[in-house]
């Protein structure tokens, strides 16, 4: 024999026992992940992880099973065969896997560069369900076609249709279809109608993303989508299709849904949290029962829920009244065009087809009034701090708070201008520098070089100007020639930005006279922390929420303490909190006083065109940050409505009362403490 061929011969039988031994480790390692055959038989109940506030309630659960089991010769055969139609036509031919819908997958796959195209039958979307966690890997896929396997000669097609129908999840905690019967239309199962048994199966896709309450045309466009699915299969006949699908989108009234818990903002943050947390612990938060202890307190957050409610359900009326969709038809036509585009429909088309959808979608009544009415809601972000340890006491991340659990968060997912309540920035290094509140700037107009050669020429709110002002009536009156006078002369941009970093604001700010009137954006969440830091003699508190994570085993697997630092003297942010009283007692943020009547300081905010309105108030004990205006930036409010006195302030001031009024929370009279180095006079001006 050759050298080299025995070489050759030599490297493969290497390279074969070489694979022979991987395929046998890889083997042994797929399987040893895979449900074993009394998990199979007997699948056990996940555990509820309880989210619990600082006072010992409940204040939600997650969880997978939280649902009522239903036979499946209960549930409507439109609903199993439809389903079955849509997700898994080759179901009762295959034996857990659909080979050639898989081969079909990987080609389209393909085609697309990479867009995923799904093949999962039935029954490896139960086996996902009932054992498999959802990473993405290859292993957990083959793990998942094995159990599929497994339960196909476990169980037969109609146990496993009715496992996978009482385990699904459908949207708004609906686990199930009988929970996501009652959630959806108030109905039970046995009730529903062919079209709401397309809907529930159209939810299945993506319980979010199709959520009929905040998307209710994509959730039309895919309800339509099974319809024709069911017919092709013969579910639906061809006679009635025509008008199942012209049946408007009718689901049970929000007043009607179930609470979605009294701080579904705050949970779902937690819930966030919670799963880059999963990692580093290894837990599943659905089924292993956790306790999470956090920082909310049920009876502020039922105080912040009431305020909110109270103010924006009559604002909102107000502004309903002002605002003329016939005289903002671009902002409109800008609004249709976008969520006529996000549309499944839209989407899927064929290039020839999209303006002929686009046009139709545009000419549908229940899509218009639709699309306008969630342009005009008013939009709010509420958010209450421990002033001392910087823990989230009560937040409320939308007007929607009680049934929308999982919308934007207007606390923590939004950034807006902060218009005038960024002042306080300015004015705290012109203390610092050694200016007291009653040193005098002119107010009076002031041209600004800007880098790009333009010129610039502030004006104040009302138009008017005088003659020398004290920074103390600056900050009462929300002047804002006195402030960019002061970031000019007195506090440089660069040292401002300094500041406002150092106290929590972690946004670029721009280098620029124009920061004085708040410029930039921030994030509502880090302007409520940024402030506290006067509620707190100078110290930052980082805001947190969860103070405890323990197994179900009574581990304590996380504690977090308050996270502190010095960032002002006690001095200046005594000074600063007296300049911001002047303005409840009597200047821009009076309204306060029409509700609350103890020690507070807070500062108005209102950016142009009424487009934001802010208010950041606090006591020495509780710091609120409050954000009112709309999710589409071209909305606006219309009047002095939009001011921060009058938009903002009163929810900080309704909050403020309820909270202090509450006996169980027994909250002292508190004043703040003048820190020593602080000398106190009356100047009187002539």
């Amino acid at each position: 024999m050759k050298p080299l061929t025995k070489k050759i011969i030599l490297i493969s039988l290497a390279g074969f026992i070489f694979l022979t031994l991987f395929s046998l480790w890889y083997w042994q390692y797929l399987i040893s992940g895979l449900p074993s055959l009394e998990e199979l038989e007997n699948p056990k109940p996940e555990l509820a992880t309880k989210v619990y506030s600082i006072d010992g309630e409940v204040i939600d659960q997650f969880f997978i099973k939280n649902r009522t089991h239903i036979p499946l010769h209960q549930i409507p055969q439109a609903l199993v065969q439809g389903l079955v139609a849509t997700e898994d036509k080759n179901f009762y031919n295959h034996w857990g896997l659909d080979v050639v819908r898989i081969f079909k997958a990987m080609v389209k796959n393909v085609i697309r560069f990479g867009i995923s195209e799904g093949a999962s039958t039935i029954t490896q979307q139960l086996a996902r369900n009932l054992y498999l966690s959802r990473e993405i890997s290859i292993t957990r896929k083959l793990r998942e076609a094995l159990t599929a396997i497994q339960i196909e000669k476990t169980y037969t097609k109609d146990e496993i249709l009715e496992m996978y129908l009482n385990v699904a999840y459908f949207g708004r905690s609906g686990y199930g279809v009988s929970a996501a019967s009652l959630v959806f239309f108030n109905k039970k199962v046995q009730d529903l109608s062919v079209e709401e048994c397309a809907i529930l199966i159209a939810l299945l896709k993506g319980p979010a993303y199709y959520d009929p309450y905040n998307h209710p045309e994509r959730i039309f466009d895919r309800r339509n989508i099974v319809l024709n699915e069911m017919r092709e299969e013969g579910v639906v006949p061809d006679s009635t299709i025509d008008s199942l699908k012209a049946i408007e989108l009718i689901v049970r009234s929000f007043d009607d849904i179930p609470p979605a818990g009294i701080a579904p903002h705050f949970v779902e943050n937690i819930r966030q949290q919670l799963s880059e947390k999963a990692k580093q612990y290894g837990f599943d938060i659905y089924r292993d029962g956790l306790s999470i202890y956090t920082t909310v307190d049920s009876r502020m957050q039922k105080a912040a829920n009431r305020s909110v409610e109270e103010h924006l359900t009559e604002y909102q009326a107000k502004f309903n009244q002002s605002w003329n969709w016939n005289k903002q038809r671009d902002i409109l036509i800008k609004a249709l065009d976008r969520s006529a585009k996000e549309s499944e429909e839209y989407r899927k088309a064929p290039k020839t087809e999209k303006k002929n959808i686009l046009r139709k979608l545009k000419s549908h009544k229940q899509f218009v009034d639709s699309i306008k009415k969630l342009n005009q809601t008013i939009e709010v972000g509420f958010v209450a701090l421990d002033a001392q340890s910087g823990e989230i006491r009560a937040m409320v991340g939308g007007v929607n708070f009680k049934t929308f659990k999982y919308g934007l968060n207007h606390v923590t997912q939004i950034k807006r201008q902060p218009g005038s309540i960024f002042k306080p920035f300015v004015y705290t290094v012109a203390i610092d520098n050694g200016y007291p509140p009653s040193y005098e700037v002119e107010n009076q107009p002031v041209t600004v070089d800007n880098p790009d050669g333009t010129r610039w020429t502030p004006q104040n709110f009302d138009g008017l100007f005088g003659g020398l002002t004290t920074l103390r009536e600056g900050v009462k009156w929300s002047i804002n020639l006195v402030a960019i006078r002061t970031i000019m002369e007195l506090a440089p941009v660069n040292q401002v930005i300094d500041y406002a970093h150092r106290m929590g604001i972690n946004e670029e700010l721009p280098p620029y006279p124009s920061l004085a009137l708040g410029t930039g954006e921030v994030q509502p969440l880090e302007m409520t922390a940024a402030f506290n830091v006067f509620a707190n003699e100078g110290i930052y508190a980082e805001p947190y929420s969860i103070l405890k994570i323990v197994d179900k085993d009574g581990n304590v697997l996380e504690e977090n303490k308050p996270k502190l630092r010095e960032v002002l003297s006690k001095q200046t942010a005594y000074i600063l909190t007296t300049m911001m009283e002047d303005a409840v007692n009597g200047g821009t943020g009076t309204r306060v006083r029409n509700f609350f009547h103890r020690p507070c300081a807070g500062k108005t905010g209102t950016t142009q065109e009424y487009a934001d309105a802010w208010y950041m108030g606090f006591t020495p004990q509780i710091t609120v940050g409050v954000w009112v205006g709309f999710d589409n930036k071209g909305v606006h409010f219309v009047s002095g409505d939009g001011q921060g006195g009058r938009a903002a302030a009163p929810v900080f001031g309704r909050f403020a009362q309820y909270v202090y009024e509450d006996k169980t929370l027994a909250l002292p009279l508190a004043y703040f403490q003048q820190p020593e180095g602080v000398v106190r006079k009356e100047i009187c001006i002539e």
